[in-house]
């Protein structure tokens, strides 16, 4: 029987941060020194990092429902970020963008501001943590200069630790990316071209004011009002289901709940519009909407069974985007 190889003591491997460790393949040692082999040793730390979901990435951020919807809802969009501490010399401003020319994570511009893109793929189960490495190394690099994509460290701090927490989240919706280039209206060449073809694939947007995480938008058979809320799941759905019950989930005539989908732990509720009504045309019976859900959500009574067919309907349509 071969004699069981003993592992070292964790006080006899070299004390190496994980970032510091190089990626090697799974069945090698691991460059740590511990006798193990990596994906036993610090590539099962990696890995988890990697792989674990954070289901809600924006909780405990000022608007988190906006962050939600700029992150899978809207086109074109920005929003002044708030630092802790606020914003280091030569900085003059930090911006969430919703997407960045060339689909770069972050670009520092001349003048030393700061482009955070939201968008982007993630490379790891934390979008907050990746976005704060990505803000951490545009705050670090020269200006005049793109932030290329990496891998954060698990250990490495998210967006709640960086960002002031008692600062408003208020988003600008933009007709296109003009905001891509500093003077947009003198742009021409491949500049200028760019941006025709960028903004003729951003599907028409707003935001629906007093209400948080609500957007319209125009599709070409019909528009749509979606509204990403904070409320619990459940209690959400059971209050959709006792207003569709009752008639009332519409915004007005021609008008329909088709549905909801999930997206970053939050539900988002989805209706279909007349391709005339436009944003301004809907805002107000959305309003007038939200107040009769508060109502329903308040309501404590078990479901009745045309309210239960009618939750049934809402979640047998309902998807999950993240």
């Amino acid at each position: 029987m071969a004699k069981k190889r003993r592992p070292q003591p964790q006080s006899a491997a070299p004390q190496i941060k994980d970032g510091e460790v190089p990626v090697v393949g799974a069945r090698e040692p691991c460059p740590c020194g511990s006798g193990r082999r990596y994906k036993a040793c610090h590539g099962r730390r990696a890995a988890h990092a990697v792989t674990e979901l954070v289901q809600r990435p924006f909780e405990g951020l000022p608007g988190e429902c906006d962050w939600v919807a700029l992150r899978e809802l809207v086109p074109a969009a920005t929003a002044e970020l708030t630092l802790k501490g606020g914003l280091p010399e030569g900085v003059p401003s930090v911006t969430l963008a919703t997407v960045l020319p060339m689909a770069w994570p972050a670009l520092r511009r001349d003048n030393g501001a700061i482009l955070l893109g939201l968008q982007n793929d993630t490379a790891s189960g934390d979008i907050s943590r990746d976005l704060a490495d990505t803000l951490q190394r545009a705050l670090d690099a020269e200006p005049g200069n793109p932030v290329a994509a990496a891998r954060p460290s698990a250990e490495g701090p998210r967006l709640q630790d960086l960002l002031d927490l008692n600062a408003p989240f208020e988003p600008t919706v933009h007709k296109g990316f003009e905001f891509w280039v500093e003077n947009a209206e003198n742009a021409t060449g491949e500049v200028a071209a760019s941006l025709e073809r960028a903004n003729a694939a951003a599907i028409p947007t707003a935001r629906i004011p007093g209400l948080e995480g609500a957007y319209w938008c125009e599709a070409p058979e019909k528009n749509h009002l979606r509204w990403v809320t904070a409320h619990p799941e459940e209690q959400l759905l059971d209050a959709l289901a006792r207003l569709h019950a009752a008639g009332s989930s519409s915004l007005g005539e021609g008008t329909r709940l088709v549905g909801s989908f999930r997206a970053h732990g939050l539900v988002v509720p989805v209706w279909d519009l007349p391709s005339t009504m436009g944003a301004d045309e809907v805002a107000k019976p959305a309003v007038e909407f939200a107040e009769r859900l508060t109502e329903a959500l308040a309501a404590k009574t078990p479901l009745t069974a045309d309210e239960r067919r009618a939750r049934g309907g809402l979640t047998n349509r309902q998807i999950t985007l993240s």
